[in-house]
């Protein structure tokens, strides 16, 4: 890997993440967050949650995002086309559902919640309060926080 290559985020470069071994930790965080019996497959999990979440965090948090992740999670964040509308919590568990061959809704919850819920310790409270603010309600259950909005 080249420490001078840039990420697809305007003002994100690869220097600004200077743990190399974050990409390991974050997948064995989901992999015991979410008992997956392998790495590969939390791996693979992570991957497409990741992914799916790059489309739907915009602006300023996406760039903060990505320069708080390991650097190949921050490719993922980035590499994505920003989403014309923003989903729901259910429909985002859907489209990853819908990612994951063999997926069923109640399994792509848990993969999402297990990714989702692992990124806090290495983004911050800040950060995801932040991204949460520019999400419909819903995802805050996806991060692991009590979702307090009122009921609509």
């Amino acid at each position: 890997m080249s420490t001078a290559s840039t990420a697809t985020v305007p003002g994100v470069t690869t220097r600004d993440h200077e743990d190399d071994d974050g990409w390991p930790r974050l997948v064995e965080a989901v992999r015991a967050s979410g008992q997956y019996d392998t790495l590969t497959k939390a791996e693979q999990v992570t991957r497409t949650v990741l992914a799916a979440l790059g489309a739907h965090v915009i602006g300023d948090e996406r760039v903060d995002l990505a320069r708080a992740l390991p650097e190949e999670a921050a490719r993922l964040i980035a590499s994505q086309i920003p989403a014309t509308h923003r989903l729901t919590a259910a429909r985002f568990v859907d489209e990853v559902a819908s990612r994951t061959p063999g997926a069923t809704s109640a399994t792509a919850r848990w993969d999402v919640s297990s990714v989702l819920g692992a990124l806090p310790p290495l983004i911050g409270d800040d950060l995801v309060t932040r991204i949460l603010a520019q999400l419909p309600p819903g995802y805050a259950l996806l991060f692991g926080r009590a979702d307090l909005s009122p009921a609509a």
